[in-house]
């Protein structure tokens, strides 16, 4: 008896041990992960870049990246992901590990048209990610040359009507190519399109008046037309620009009903902790409300819109609904 007793005093059973070392990394484990999130960031956070560098999506993801690091408190880099039309980024971020430390900045409503641009985009905008914030809206532009004759969108309208199918306007991307297919749906126009790889090479067309007028974004058409060098004649919005207020929308110049604008902000793949969401998305929201964030974003030819992570999520949701619709309108066939 005693014999016994003493062998179970003596000390730990192997059992014993083997628990107590299982309680001690459960613990150390926890311990590390709370660590972890309270020194968020512990490492330096990638933003990931659908465009090349260079390009006005790079400075603008690099401008954010840049200004960003003083408010999130750590490094920031940028990531080019280029090719796809933006879904090699949008894939690779919403596949990224959700830790906080791959972060998409990128246009909401880009994500969300993709779901309807492509036969098979390689995600699902529903599931892949919560948007956090919302910095900029940029409508499209119907733009002539600065030898047009046209000094208003009813005017160019009139001469569009009078082509016929003579007439033709180019586009460059998607957004811009909506824009103008409804103005044709909801006018009945005839009028052709043309599409061009980039910006820059539709400009001497648009200058000669081999084509009618351009759908560019303002972030191209603006520099120019505060030049001389082309004349905006209407904005796709359904309010006028803060940053150009002289410049009427599309709506108030005879073509009602549209609205159809590219928003830019910032995601990170679903499952990220609520901790670290909140502190990306304040410090995003925090520097877009700089006045010097404002001012740079009316010289890039944005207008600020700045809304907050409950918002911006059911407004990508609702362009995921809307971009079906503008697909059908513009007999748009989705890419394989």
């Amino acid at each position: 008896m005693h014999s016994k007793l003493a062998m179970e005093s003596a000390g730990p059973t192997r059992r014993d041990v083997l628990g107590s070392s299982a309680a001690l990394l459960a613990a150390s484990a926890f311990g590390t992960s709370v660590s972890a999130q309270e020194k968020y960031p512990a490492r330096e956070v990638r933003v990931i870049c659908a465009f090349p560098a260079g390009s006005g999506a790079d400075v603008f993801a690099r401008y954010f990246a840049e200004n960003m690091r003083p408010f999130l408190g750590g490094t920031v880099i940028v990531e080019n992901k280029v090719g796809a039309s933006g879904n090699l980024a949008i894939n690779f971020a919403a596949r990224a590990k959700p830790d906080g430390y791959t972060i998409l900045i990128h246009a909401p409503s880009a994500i969300a048209a993709n779901m309807s641009l492509f036969k098979d985009p390689g995600y699902d905008a529903t599931k892949a990610f919560d948007v956090l914030a919302s910095v900029c809206r940029l409508p499209f532009t119907v733009t002539v040359g600065a030898n047009s004759p046209h000094k208003t969108l009813q005017d160019l309208i009139k001469t569009l009507q009078q082509k016929g199918d003579k007439a033709s306007y180019g586009t460059t991307a998607p957004t811009g190519q909506v824009a103008a297919a409804l103005m044709k749906d909801i006018l009945k126009l005839k009028m052709v399109e043309v599409p061009y790889r980039t910006a820059a090479d539709s400009v001497n067309d648009l200058e000669s008046g081999n084509i009618d007028f351009m759908s560019y974004d303002p972030i191209f058409a603006m520099p120019f037309h505060r030049n001389g060098k082309m004349r905006v004649l209407a904005l796709s919005s359904k309010e006028r620009m803060s940053t150009a207020p002289d410049i009427p929308t599309m709506n108030e110049s005879g073509v009602p009903g549209v609205d159809v604008v590219g928003w830019w902000g910032v995601a990170v793949p679903k499952g990220v902790p609520e901790p670290i969401k909140a502190q990306i998305s304040k410090a995003f929201l925090q520097m877009a409300e700089k006045p010097e964030t404002k001012k740079w974003l009316a010289e890039f030819g944005s207008d600020p819109f700045i809304i907050g992570p409950d918002e911006a999520q059911k407004l990508m949701l609702q362009d995921i609904k809307d971009w079906g619709r503008y697909v059908k309108i513009a007999n748009m066939e989705p890419k394989g």
